[in-house]
């Protein structure tokens, strides 16, 4: 998708579509084929307003694996009892922790038996015995990356982001906010009911999170009940990974790859290092009521101890555009963290305050550019989900540890990295991704995570 102008971020590509407004999209699809998603950028609106954007084959293509009989979309989501925003604006208020969410959804509902309120709602997945069916599986929850099981059966992971890769064979997914896969299953159980469930990934320590478990049901139509007497029958429940299972995820995600060999940028023109974590702090003009995080201070994200604070005049491509005096923001935001430290290990309180600032870092035009992002042990460390917004990027390498030049490019995968809009950088561990900057404009960079 070729344009800023289209990308969504409020006050970054556009101001807010005000309430009664409209904003028609239009834009190219170029090289891309399978699942992706559309959703809200503004505050927690994302939270509810989202769904799935597919990119079949052209006339006359087919896909690279057999043809699917049935295709079934699956959005898994976050739901709090309450209204999102009013939770997102009294965390902004006090400066501590959102509220968790009270349950995960499938396609909307948290699913039968577990939440009483769902009993008569299930989201259901048709399949039947001898199929090839396609499972186009969106992880749109607000915060938090999520396994993802169906009992008693194989998934083959076939794409990733409205990319292909080389298939694989999992009995468990693990994605992050923002991730799409494309996943065939077989039909090839005895025809029955069978849960398919979802449950948090959590790798932050000591940190509140939301512990239940969404479930729908895959149900064979062959099966001798399936109309009479499937509210007497419980489906097969899967056993899912514990909640910090970071060996699982570690293996799961190592085993992307490419369809094929791609050109991979390898003379580099900007290599770039981001720190990412969170902060801690409390302006001396705030009354203790707003500083309620741990030791009377705020949380807020931070990149290279930097806190990103958005335009609220007018979006930054806008005034990247327009030529607007000063623009509200400034071009000297840090290639390298401005101070080397142990990322990982145990970092100074001194390093817990980011600066506020609207910062952007200039790019060439056509640069090939090298992004190594590094998880740290500010606050806590954990798993990172980092979106990049208007680009597919080649991830090269995830390892833990600080990043070693002389180890980890030893690991560089140049011949079939996959193809991935969203990375989840690993906890207390790095990520290398590079790409081409070949789209004029705003583009922005961000974690789903703690956004």
């Amino acid at each position: 998708m070729r344009t800023g102008w289209a990308d969504g971020p409020e006050f970054v590509t556009q101001c807010p579509i005000r309430p009664g407004g409209s904003y028609t999209y239009r834009f190219t699809v170029q090289g891309q084929q399978g699942t992706l998603w559309w959703h809200a950028h503004s505050s927690w609106l994302r939270a509810t307003v989202y769904g799935a954007l597919i990119i079949r084959p052209r006339d006359g293509e087919s896909y690279p694996f057999p043809k699917p009989k049935r295709v079934t979309p699956i959005l898994l989501g976050e739901w709090w009892d309450a209204n999102p925003i009013d939770v997102a604006r009294e965390a902004t208020r006090t400066g501590a922790t959102p509220n968790v969410s009270d349950a995960y959804t499938i396609n909307v509902q948290p699913g039968r038996d577990l939440f009483k309120c769902s009993s008569e709602e299930t989201t259901i997945v048709p399949i039947d015995f001898g199929e090839t069916n396609l499972l186009r599986v969106i992880d749109a929850a607000l915060n938090q990356p999520l396994f993802f099981k169906v009992a008693s059966h194989k998934l083959t992971v076939v794409g990733a982001d409205a990319s292909y890769t080389k298939p694989f064979t999992t009995s468990v997914l693990m994605m992050g906010p923002g991730q799409t896969m494309d996943v065939l299953i077989q039909g090839d159980r005895p025809p029955s009911r069978y849960y398919v469930a979802a449950r948090a990934y959590q790798s932050a320590q000591n940190s509140p999170f939301d512990n239940t478990t969404t479930t729908a049901i895959l149900e064979y139509k062959s099966a001798t009940y399936a109309a009479k007497n499937c509210k007497a029958t419980t489906p097969v429940m899967p056993s899912l990974p514990a909640y910090n299972d970071t060996n699982r995820v570690t293996a799961f995600i190592q085993s992307f790859r490419s369809q094929q060999k791609v050109e991979v940028p390898t003379d580099i023109d900007e290599s770039l290092f981001f720190t990412v974590g969170l902060g801690l702090n409390c302006p001396p003009n705030f009354h203790k009521r707003r500083c309620q995080g741990p030791n009377g201070n705020r949380f807020t994200a931070s990149m290279n101890n930097f806190s990103f604070v958005l335009s609220r005049n007018f979006s930054l491509l806008q005034a990247h555009q327009q030529g607007i005096p000063g623009g509200g923001f400034t071009t000297d935001f840090p290639g390298a963290p401005p101070l080397k430290f142990n990322y990982t290990g145990n970092v100074s309180r001194s390093l817990f305050q980011p600066v506020p600032g609207t910062k952007s870092y200039k790019l060439e035009y056509g640069s090939r550019v090298q992004i190594v992002i590094q998880d740290t042990s500010i606050v806590t460390p954990e798993n990172h989900p980092i979106h990049l917004h208007g680009y597919d990027f080649y991830i090269i390498v995830e390892g833990f540890g600080n990043f070693n030049p002389k180890r980890d490019t030893s690991k560089f995968n140049l011949i079939d990295p996959p193809l991935r809009n969203t990375v989840g950088v690993p906890v207390y561990g790095l990520a290398v991704i590079r790409f081409v900057a070949d789209k004029s404009g705003v583009a922005n960079a961000l974690s789903h995570g703690c956004s």
